[in-house]
């Protein structure tokens, strides 16, 4: 599984694509802490296709929130499935990170700078 990245002004959506479990929790990991890095204000994590998330992908977005926090930067959560929002609600996430409905209103929230872009494309 490969998770897609696009820049939209100073914010890096990543696309995660299926489940987030285990087997691929790491290059999770490392793609939104390479999105962190590339990112001047905000990483956007698009859940629209993530059908489940384990507690190796929540690990995952609490070590990418750490770095984008001492960075000075944000990491929220768009688009999430029914299943996923459960989960997050379950755990709590819902309470750690911002979610939006949709990417384009996460962008309005954490990185309006890419709105032109992000309706352009």
């Amino acid at each position: 599984m490969s998770f897609d990245e696009v820049r939209f002004g100073g914010a890096v959506v990543v696309k995660a694509d299926q489940r987030i479990d285990l087997s691929n929790a790491d290059a999770f990991r490392d793609a939104l802490t390479a999105a962190v890095a590339g990112a001047a204000s905000a990483v956007i994590v698009d859940m629209s296709s993530a059908d489940y998330i384990s507690s190796a992908g929540l690990r995952a977005l609490t070590i990418a929130n750490r770095a984008a926090k001492a960075a000075g930067k944000v990491v929220v959560v768009a688009a999430l499935t029914p299943l996923v929002a459960e989960i997050f609600t379950i755990s709590r996430f819902n309470l750690v990170f911002s979610t939006f409905a949709t990417v384009r209103e996460a962008l309005e929230g954490a990185s309006p700078d890419g709105l032109g872009q992000f309706d352009a494309a």
